[in-house]
């Protein structure tokens, strides 16, 4: 081999050395990029794995005070920049519904948010609209069946409609959008299983008035929490219906046909009339009730409507709620 050839094979293999430094130059540039991204980027856990955790702490609190406690997640969701989410809570201290905040990264809890929007005066934080007054006042409670803040206050007003369901004219109203002529039409915040049970209420409410609040009251205890799970659900609503001697096939007539979705259509009307979009809003004689959601609070407001106050609203009745307040 001549002097030239092996001065061209030594700058081949110069070249095929330089090569492979280059890309491996290039590879380690790389991993470090995409190392520096995947570092920097959001490392916020799921909004149901943060609240978990968070979750997971709240019953070592309650361990550690000596308290049994069983929670179950409802939902979470992000807000602000942080993940909000709903509870059920049953313990030794009580049973109920509460909301907390967790960071993303589920490190931080929050047992309360405050927005930071102006503060109003303490004159107009008190201000709420005059109840008129009725001989018989009409007490409406708008709700979504499977919302947890409309369902607490279907609870916490059983014992005022046991109390006064002769003396006032007692309703639960829902909040829905009746699109046409059939079932699916309907849109309801938490799906078709909601707009069913809206539909039945309404019809058992028409047909099987003495045993409707009864049937609620049930329903909430023991069918709420099958809203995602459709045949386990159709079974307990029927189930409890039966217990109550209502009749399923009546009431499925009635809910899944024209008949059904005119009652509803009748709720929407109402909602459109009185400006009701949250789950729950209640309504007496006309006018918007904002006070606390107890059962002696609102016992109070629906005998401020009385032209002349029953005997009944003299019976106190308790003055705890079982979450804080909120709505869907």
């Amino acid at each position: 081999m001549g002097e030239i050839e092996k001065e061209i094979k030594a700058e081949e293999k110069k070249i095929k050395k330089n090569k492979w430094m280059v890309i491996s130059v290039i590879f380690i540039i790389l991993t470090i990029v995409f190392a520096g991204l995947y570092l920097t980027k959001d490392s916020g856990l799921s909004p149901g794995y943060a609240a978990n955790k968070a979750i997971n702490w709240i019953k070592s609190y309650y361990s550690a005070n000596g308290i049994a406690a069983n929670i179950n997640l409802v939902n979470a969701s992000e807000v602000n920049g942080v993940y909000k989410f709903i509870v059920n809570i049953s313990s030794s201290e009580g049973a109920g519904l509460a909301e907390y905040y967790v960071s993303k990264d589920g490190n931080i809890f929050f047992p309360q948010g405050i927005p930071t929007t102006p503060l109003l005066s303490s004159s107009a934080s008190q201000t709420t609209t005059e109840i008129p007054k009725t001989e018989k006042p009409t007490v409406d409670l708008y709700v979504m069946s499977f919302c947890p803040y409309g369902v607490q206050a279907e609870k916490i007003m059983k014992p005022v409609y046991d109390l006064l369901k002769n003396k006032a004219d007692f309703k639960i109203r829902f909040i829905a959008n009746v699109g046409g002529d059939t079932v699916d039409s309907v849109q309801s915040l938490h799906g078709i299983n909601e707009a069913k049970e809206d539909l039945r209420q309404l019809c058992i409410n028409k047909y099987y008035p003495d045993s409707y609040w009864n049937y609620v009251f049930n329903f909430d205890n023991t069918c709420y929490s099958l809203a995602n799970n459709a045949n386990a659900l159709d079974a307990c609503w029927k189930n409890e219906s039966l217990k109550l001697g209502i009749n399923v096939s009546k009431i499925e007539s009635c809910a899944y046909s024209s008949e059904g979705l005119n009652l509803l259509k009748a709720d929407e009307e109402l909602t459109d009339k009185y400006g009701v979009t949250g789950s729950p809003t209640l309504i007496i004689n006309g006018a918007r009730y904002s006070g606390q959601r107890t059962p002696e609070a609102f016992k109070q407001a629906i005998c401020s409507a009385f032209k002349t106050a029953p005997a009944e609203c003299s019976q106190s009745l308790s003055t705890t709620g079982t979450a804080a307040s909120g709505n869907c």
